[in-house]
């Protein structure tokens, strides 16, 4: 499963849903084309927006989607399989100019744990997908209702 999540922890496109043996990265570009889709929907410039992503995530062909689309990747590089020092070191430093952009995914990260709150979206009882996809609607409202009304 794959949800998006503004900075200040609110859900803000539809999750895409796959089996628990599918990782996300495959998941990727279905959520990026449905966070482009809710842009549109709601007239949202996303043109030089970050995109914070953990090094699941890290790879050329995700950080060519999303300048493709205008904004700017921060993905963690991330080492695995990499034997070449250069590259590795070259990665780093890349990412270290956007270092403090990435500390802020904390609050993405956060949003993601207020989902184990609730506990059928943690252990899934559901066998259809519709009804399991309705708590998981309601769960993030709750979670959006909170921050909205934290304000006033």
């Amino acid at each position: 499963m794959l949800e998006i999540a503004d900075n200040k922890g609110n859900m803000i496109a539809p999750m895409v849903v796959k089996p628990v043996n599918v990782h996300d990265a495959l998941l990727f570009d279905t959520s990026f084309t449905n966070l482009l889709e809710i842009a549109d929907l709601w007239n949202l410039d996303l043109t030089d927006a970050y995109l914070t992503l953990d090094s699941g995530f890290d790879s050329q062909a995700n950080k060519d989607i999303v300048k493709q689309a205008g904004m700017i990747s921060v993905i963690k590089p991330n080492r695995r399989g990499t034997k070449n020092r250069e590259k590795i070191y070259q990665s780093l430093d890349d990412f270290e100019l956007l270092e403090n952009i990435y500390k802020e995914r904390h609050t993405v990260e956060r949003c993601f744990a207020w989902e184990d709150v609730y506990r059928k979206l943690v252990i899934r009882y559901e066998k259809l997908q519709s009804i399991f996809m309705g708590f998981r609607y309601l769960a993030y409202s709750m979670i959006n209702f909170r921050w909205f009304f934290k304000r006033s």
